[in-house]
């Protein structure tokens, strides 16, 4: 029998609303495991603002319920204000959890939509992860803040606003880096055990460095760490352009959970 448009849509709705609960709860683990500084709710409308640092994923409206559509653009402008008083451009963060007409009224109003992640599991249980160094998380914040600017590239003032977020992660953490006596950090990995979900909250590698297996190593220690602990599930996210890190952890048994991307107003643009 063939398969008309009107059961594709069908399909594709239904696989939508099956996948909502581990977007939840997924969603809920990531905030905990990069918290912001200051967050509002405005309905199911989570509103996160960090002064100090620029992470969208910090400074973002984040709609958790695809019903709540109600005075829609009363509460965008309420919004506008908030980040206006941050000094940050607002910007909507689009999971499955938005409401199909929020989204209707972005697109309508002119905003675009940039910067899609994908959201990645894989099965920690069942995982076999390489032979390899295993190297040791710490616990000393500011050696992993240092070491991750400099993989990063980053601009050194963001020091204290990254110290901030990564001491505010109250789940317990591992703070990976890999480290040569003369070129110093190489690699760098944070990791957040919540409960029995490991987020792996980023993968650098310093660009001199790459093509090296530095991120194969780092990644298995974290894993690793995050398994004899007893998560069951790893997480991750990953730009939907970045063919490299995607190909990494499929490598690894990761696969796709849920897309998210994110909405900025016509001035933004």
């Amino acid at each position: 029998m063939a398969t008309t448009g009107a059961d594709t849509s069908l399909m594709h709705a239904q696989s939508t609303i099956n996948k909502l609960p581990l977007v939840r709860r997924l969603e809920a683990v990531g905030f905990r495991a990069w918290p912001a500084s200051s967050v509002q709710y405005d309905g199911s409308w989570q509103i996160r603002l960090t002064a100090g640092h620029p992470s969208k994923r910090l400074n973002s409206v984040v709609p958790l319920d695809p019903s709540d559509h109600r005075d829609l653009e009363i509460r965008l402008a309420k919004a506008q204000r908030k980040f206006e008083a941050y000094g940050r451009p607002m910007v909507v963060r689009e999971t499955p959890l938005a409401s199909p007409k929020l989204i209707d009224l972005l697109r309508e109003r002119g905003w675009t939509c940039f910067d899609e992640t994908i959201v990645m599991t894989a099965n920690l249980i069942d995982l076999e992860l390489p032979d390899m160094l295993d190297h040791l998380p710490s616990h000393d914040v500011g050696r992993f803040v240092d070491a991750s600017l400099v993989v990063d590239e980053a601009d050194p003032a963001l020091k204290p606003a990254l110290a901030e977020v990564v001491s505010g992660i109250k789940p317990p953490s591992g703070l990976f880096v890999i480290e040569d006596a003369e070129a110093g950090p190489l690699a760098t990995t944070l990791c957040v055990q919540d409960n029995d979900l490991a987020g792996i909250m980023s993968v650098a590698v310093s660009p001199q460095h790459r093509r090296k297996g530095l991120g194969v190593e780092i990644l298995t220690s974290a894993l690793r760490w995050a398994r004899m602990r007893s998560a069951k599930t790893a997480w991750l996210q990953v730009s939907a352009d970045n063919a490299p890190a995607l190909a990494l952890y499929v490598r690894f048994g990761f696969h796709e959970a849920y897309r998210y991307r994110y909405w900025q107003p016509p001035r933004a643009a």
